[in-house]
C-alpha cells in the first residue's frame, strides 16, 4: 500500500435490511455457468463492492471487468466504493450495504473469530505482497539482519506476532508506522512494513535503493486481494455470487495481460496521489504474485483447503486464546470459480 491499512474490526449485529435484487434469485440453480442469456428487459442488479484501501493495482481486476462490460453482460450494475485508512469492510458486508468486498486471508480469519459471517470466494494474489523494506545501504539482506534496527509497523497485525514467534523482533525497536517512506529514505537504520508493489517505487523515486524482505519467504503467506462476501448471500443468491466471481476473474486475467482500461479507471478513482507510473510498476510486481510458479493465469482466484488450514494453524499458534474458533473450510468457498470447461469455452469464443 502507498499508505498503511488500518481495519476497524467491530462486530456489528446483522440488520434486517432489504437486499438488492429480485426474490426469485434465491431459487436460482447453483450449477456452473453464467446468466448471459438474461432477459434484456430486466433492469440490471445494483451490486456494490467495497475496497479495503484506496484504488490501486491490487484492485485492478474489478475495475477492468467493469470497464470491459463483463459485469453488465451478466446483468449487474457495479458500484466500486474506494476504501481508506479505517474502512469497516466486514460491517459493511454484514449490514448489506455492500455485497462484495476486498480483504486479505488473515483478515477473514479475524472476522470469523469475531463471529462475522465473512467468506472468501476468490483470491487474486496467491503470494502475499507483505514485506519489510530496508535501504540497501543498511547492509540488511535477511530477517536476521534486522537486529538493532527500528521497525515502523502497525501494531496488532498477525504477521508481527508471527515474526516475534520466530525471534526476529527480539532486538528490534518497534515504533508506529508513519504512513510513508520518508523515515526510511532519511535513515538507513529505519525499516518499514510495506507492500512489494507500492512503497519500493516511492523510495526509489527519491533516489534510495531498497531491499524487500518478503514475509512469504519466512513462511507467512496468506492470500491477498481476496474477494469476500457473506454466507447469507451465498445461500440466498448463489447465481449472483457465481456471476460476480467469474466476471471478476475474467477481469483479472484481462488486467494482467493489458491493464490499460483498469489503470485508467483507477487513476480517475484514486484521489490520493496515484500516478500512471505507480500503476505500471504495480502491475509488473503483481504478476508474479498472482501467477507464481505452478499457477497459470487461467487459475486466477484459486484457493485450497491446505493453504487455509496452514494459515489458521499459524494464527492459532500465535494467538492461543483464539485457537479452535475458526475452521478452514468455513473461511472460503471456491465452488464459484470458473471451471476448465468454461475457460475453454471463453477461449473458443475469443478465437
Amino acid at each position: 500500500m502507498l499508505m498503511l491499512k488500518n481495519f476497524g474490526f467491530v462486530a456489528l449485529a446483522i440488520l434486517c435490511v432489504g437486499f438488492v435484487g429480485c426474490s426469485e434469485d434465491t431459487a436460482v440453480s447453483t450449477q456452473s455457468g453464467s446468466t448471459t442469456g438474461q432477459d434484456s428487459a430486466r433492469p440490471p442488479k445494483k451490486v456494490a463492492v467495497q475496497l479495503n484501501w484506496y484504488p490501486e493495482a491490487e484492485h485492478g481486476g474489478v475495475y477492468q471487468a467493469k470497464l470491459e462490460g463483463l459485469y453488465a453482460q451478466v446483468g449487474m450494475d457495479i458500484e466500486i466504493r474506494p476504501g481508506g485508512r479505517s474502512t469497516p469492510v466486514a460491517p459493511e458486508l454484514q449490514l448489506d450495504r455492500v455485497q462484495f468486498a476486498f480483504a486479505n486471508a488473515d483478515d477473514v480469519v479475524i472476522y470469523r473469530r469475531q463471529g462475522l459471517d465473512v467468506v472468501a470466494v476468490a483470491a487474486a494474489m496467491q503470494d502475499s505482497p507483505r514485506c519489510i523494506l530496508v535501504q540497501e545501504a543498511s547492509g540488511v539482506d535477511s530477517f536476521g539482519g534486522l537486529a538493532g534496527m527500528t521497525l515502523q509497523r502497525q501494531a496488532g497485525r498477525p504477521f508481527l506476532d508471527f515474526m516475534r514467534g520466530q525471534g526476529i523482533l527480539d532486538q528490534v525497536k518497534e515504533v508506529p508506522y508513519q504512513g510513508s517512506v520518508a523515515s526510511l529514505v532519511a535513515d538507513k537504520g529505519i525499516a518499514i512494513q510495506a507492500y512489494s508493489f507500492a512503497e519500493p517505487l516511492l523510495a526509489e523515486q527519491q533516489g534510495v535503493a531498497v531491499r524487500r524482505l518478503m514475509l512469504s519467504d519466512l513462511g507467512w503467506n496468506p492470500y491477498a486481494s481476496v474477494i469476500v462476501t457473506t454466507g447469507k448471500l451465498i445461500k440466498e443468491q448463489p447465481q449472483l455470487v457465481r456471476d460476480f466471481v467469474q466476471a471478476s476473474c475474467a477481469g483479472w486475467r484481462s488486467y494482467l495481460t493489458n491493464p490499460e482500461l483498469g489503470n485508467q479507471a483507477i487513476l480517475e478513482a484514486n484521489e490520493h496521489g496515484m500516478t500512471a507510473e505507480a500503476l505500471e510498476y504495480g502491475v509488473k510486481e503483481l504478476r508474479p504474485l498472482v501467477t507464481p510458479e505452478g499457477v497459470a493465469i487461467e487459475q486466477v482466484g484459486k484457493m485450497t483447503l491446505e493453504r487455509w488450514e496452514n494459515l489458521i494453524q499459524q494464527m492459532d499458534a500465535i494467538s492461543p486464546s483464539e485457537a479452535g474458533k475458526v475452521k478452514a473450510e468455513d473461511c472460503f468457498d471456491s465452488s464459484f470459480l470458473p471451471s476448465a470447461d468454461q475457460l475453454d469455452s471463453e477461449d473458443d469464443q475469443q478465437d
